[in-house]
């Protein structure tokens, strides 16, 4: 498996701003050959910013690197400049290769 991160710093006030963006935009990703999981998440909050984390997980680095080139890509980053009053800065981009994975019963359907 292979994870990717990015990391956002997002205006006080803007949240709601933020997560609708991400909520409403078309996503093309659970039809890319690779493609395992999305989520985004919403961190701690303070004074000066609130912490996102989007959290894509592929099949391997050669899904990552395809959608990466893709024309989808392009299509889903499309604009993004013209919110960049609700960033604080560009996001910080994490990526990780699994080393090990262990999975709940109830994820593998033998907790029953």
């Amino acid at each position: 498996m292979y994870l990717t991160i990015n990391r956002f710093k997002v205006r006080p006030g803007q949240e709601d701003a933020f997560e609708e963006i991400w909520t409403t935009r078309e996503s093309k990703l659970p039809e890319l050959e690779g493609f395992v999981e999305f989520h985004l998440f919403r961190g701690a909050s303070t004074e000066t910013e609130t912490t996102y984390l989007s959290h894509t997980l592929w099949r391997d680095k050669s899904a990552f690197d395809a959608w990466a080139r893709s024309q989808n890509f392009r299509g889903a980053h499309k604009g993004v400049r013209s919110y960049a009053d609700i960033y604080l800065g560009p996001p910080e981009l994490e990526i990780y290769d699994s080393v090990q994975c262990i999975r709940s019963q109830e994820t593998t359907g033998q907790g029953q």
